[in-house]
């Protein structure tokens, strides 16, 4: 079974968009964490951190820690998408992307992040759908994703072909009205 462990920065990096989200600076991050501003700027930096603080940064920003095992499924090489995408798993992803779900959770449940990141930021393309809430989703899920040159990558690499799948989501679009 292969486990999620992103390092530290990424944890952060989460975490801050979380708390600029509710209109905290870092210094009232850190003040309702109950640690100090100097501590959070120095975490940014490290490749560890105490498992306390990191819950404390968390739970400060209405979060939870969680570790999060996939379903076994494989992955490419370097993890950031599925082996292959067969009907079935096809079928969960129109019906995420159908269902309108902005539920951090259950887009990362069905994936490799950087796989759903970039499904997130090609749907936030289709007329609709909350652009906004979908790239901020999506930078949840991987950080950078919305940058062109990384959702470049995502297309020249993504096993699910946009020209097949964005036309099925139309489908269940038209079929669910």
């Amino acid at each position: 079974m292969q486990e999620s462990t992103p390092g530290l920065a990424t944890l952060l990096a989460r975490l801050s968009l979380m708390a600029r989200a509710v209109g905290l600076t870092d210094t009232q991050w850190a003040a309702r964490a109950g640690v100090r501003k100097e501590t959070l700027s120095r975490l940014r930096h490290r490749s560890t951190c105490d498992l306390a603080t990191l819950n404390a940064l968390a739970e400060a920003v209405n979060a939870r820690l969680e570790l999060v095992t996939t379903s076994g499924a494989i992955t490419s090489s370097d993890g950031h998408f599925p082996a292959g995408v067969d009907r079935d798993y096809e079928r969960q992803l129109v019906e995420l992307c159908a269902s309108r779900s902005l539920a951090l959770d259950r887009w990362i449940s069905l994936g490799p992040r950087f796989f759903m990141a970039g499904l997130a930021v090609m749907l936030a393309s289709v007329t609709g759908y909350d652009r906004r809430g979908l790239l901020a989703l999506a930078e949840l899920i991987h950080p950078g994703i919305s940058e062109p040159a990384v959702f470049s990558q995502w297309l020249e690499r993504s096993p699910l072909r946009p020209s097949r799948f964005l036309p099925q989501l139309n489908a269940e679009r038209s079929h669910a009205a």
